[in-house]
């Protein structure tokens, strides 16, 4: 694989927009220079290793692809998004080395520390193009502190696809190799469904439907989804509820760079984690870190709904509302307007960025406690196999 770096190609900035809503405006969106570069991983047969019952493993991995991967080019500001297992981070030609060796030491990572097969892949997004997909950015302002990078144009979609297949490989690091994941965590138990059920749903556009005929879909399915609490957001807004997860703190133990200091780690871990608590009961502020406001950008900083070729919700809903969503999006995809797949559970899991909690900008990814984004694309995909399309 050349990989060879062109500095007109270097500068990229993605629109910001605030409202949602407008994840289906063209003009919110610009496209990645050529010679830029998509970074894409995820876990082979993760359905079945959920069904397992390793949905933090499953998480963990897909979030490590971005901890890795921005770490590893010294770099916070490259559009990224995660799948729940797997993601995919945009990324100029002069981190493409630095990025395929990232993904290589992920790969062993994730096979050595979880014993889960990792596939990953750099796809240049001019073989996307040069395919007839596209790939722009936009950025949706999720809180004061922190944007999440929104994907159109098919040329993401085709990558992982692309990826699956095999093309575009890249190999797992050497034994011994490992990724850097400073501020991967996965600490907070899972959140129970507030208000009826915590359902992950993936619509993407069809073949038969037009580009607005899929805009005036997602137009339909936010303003359903924004008639519950919080448009259907899975975090209350003062935060996750109190309770740290053991198995969340086992797995950010696994991704230290220092396993030799896993006992100081675990103590560090743990101190830290009495004094969250402490400081949150008692409402003392210490020095700079307010435990209350951290707990509360928890849930303005987390991405509970993204656009990524398609509309990706975890949402907190009841099932009478849900119910009018599936209505909606079966009409839809009977007509060719798009496929869709939905799973419900009952709780929803948070995997976190924090690279130090002094700063409001750490970042936390929803997904599905129990299948989440990986089951609802198996539906998916058993429903673009079963399902006529009707002229």
């Amino acid at each position: 694989m050349t990989m060879v770096a062109t500095q007109d190609a270097e500068a990229f900035e993605a629109p910001i927009f605030d409202r949602f809503e407008g994840v289906t405006e063209t003009g919110n969106y610009a496209a990645l220079p050529d010679g830029w570069w998509l970074a894409v991983a995820d876990i082979v047969d993760s359905t079945g290793t959920i069904a397992a019952g390793r949905y933090k493993d499953v998480n963990m991995a897909g979030a490590s692809v971005i901890s890795a991967v921005l770490n590893g080019l010294g770099r916070d500001d490259l559009p990224f998004v995660f799948g729940g297992d797997g993601a995919l981070v945009a990324l100029p030609p002069s981190g493409a080395a630095a990025a395929a060796l990232a993904l290589g030491r992920t790969r062993r990572w994730t096979h050595e520390q979880l014993g889960l097969d990792m596939r990953a892949a750099m796809v240049p997004v001019t073989a996307a193009r040069e395919a007839g997909q596209d790939v722009s950015v936009a950025r949706f302002q999720a809180s004061e502190h922190v944007t999440y990078a929104m994907f159109a144009g098919g040329g993401a979609s085709w990558a992982e696809r692309q990826m699956k297949a095999g093309r575009f490989s890249v190999d797992i690091a050497p034994q011994g190799e490992m990724p850097d994941l400073t501020g991967l965590s996965c600490r907070w138990n899972p959140i129970k469904a507030r208000h009826g059920v915590i359902a992950s749903i993936i619509a993407m556009p069809g073949e038969a439907g037009a580009d607005s005929a899929f805009r005036s879909l997602v137009g339909d399915i936010l303003g359903l989804a924004a008639g519950e609490e919080r448009a259907g957001h899975p975090v209350p807004a003062d935060g996750p509820p109190l309770g740290l997860s053991g198995k969340g703190m086992a797995l950010e133990l696994k991704a230290d760079r220092l396993p030799g200091l896993h006992l100081r780690q675990r103590l560090i871990i743990l101190g830290q984690a009495v004094l969250v608590r402490l400081l949150l009961r008692t409402g003392v502020q210490l020095g700079r870190f307010d435990a209350g406001r951290y707990r509360r950008d928890i849930a303005t900083n987390s991405d509970f709904r993204k656009f990524d070729d398609g509309l990706k919700m975890t949402l907190d809903i009841d099932r009478d509302r849900l119910a009018r969503i599936t209505e909606r999006l079966e009409k839809a995809s009977q007509a060719g307007v798009c496929h869709y797949g939905l799973h419900m559970q009952e709780e929803a899991l948070m995997t976190c960025l924090v690279p130090t909690p002094l700063q409001r900008d750490h970042m936390h990814f929803i997904d599905g406690a129990s299948g989440g984004y990986a089951a609802a694309a198996q539906a998916l995909k058993l429903k673009m196999a079963a399902t006529p399309i009707t002229p």
